[in-house]
């Protein structure tokens, strides 16, 4: 007869950084990954978690992620539309990590916490246009196939030119790159966690 285990495996403790891929810690770091992570540090006070697991493994993925970030920042989408996109998709996904990171940066750039909230479940009924933003990008991570150009249309209609449904997809694509990086580690939140 074989035994039956009758206790389950032990749990990691949550004081853990990380839970299933390799890190460094960023004090450990050398070469391109430290040159990363001081950078980070000096612009957030911090290397958040999901830096720390993408810098600790593909540093040319964390340097790349970053540029786009810049280049995001430059965009004609401002710092509020921004967020709104983050928190919408991050919510689409189910990202924890991501939607305590941008929850807080979302207040930062002037929303409220119940606004965060609506952003987050794509109903922001007090700004037409901000509305119209997570609505679209809520539908463009949700749905499969060619989006119905209604969908485009209405985005547009919004004020949105063609540059900024290009740049919108932009921000789509850099979210969805940390929400799946934070789902598959399993990423310790190292932000105000968010309800």
């Amino acid at each position: 007869d074989v035994p039956i285990a009758t206790t389950a495996e032990p749990k990691q403790p949550e004081e853990h950084i990380m839970s299933r891929l390799s890190f460094i810690q960023p004090d450990d770091a050398t070469g391109k990954t430290a040159d990363l992570f001081g950078a980070i540090k000096r612009g957030m006070g911090k290397v958040p978690n999901a830096y720390v697991t993408i810098g600790s493994n593909a540093p040319e993925v964390l340097g790349q992620a970053l540029q786009h970030n810049a280049m995001l920042g430059k965009s004609s989408l401002n710092a509020r539309q921004r967020e709104a996109i983050n928190l919408a998709v991050s919510e689409a996904t189910g990202c924890d990590y991501c939607l305590a990171a941008h929850t807080l940066m979302a207040k930062g750039a002037g929303f409220s916490e119940e606004e965060t909230r609506q952003l987050r479940h794509a109903d922001y009924p007090q700004d037409a246009q901000l509305d119209a933003l997570v609505k679209f990008v809520r539908t463009l991570v949700t749905t499969r196939g060619t989006l119905e150009e209604a969908v485009v249309n209405a985005f547009r209609d919004a004020g949105f030119t063609d540059r900024q449904v290009v740049e919108t997809i932009s921000a789509v694509s850099a979210i969805l790159f940390t929400n799946m990086i934070n789902r598959v580690n399993d990423t310790v939140v190292d932000f105000p966690k968010v309800s």
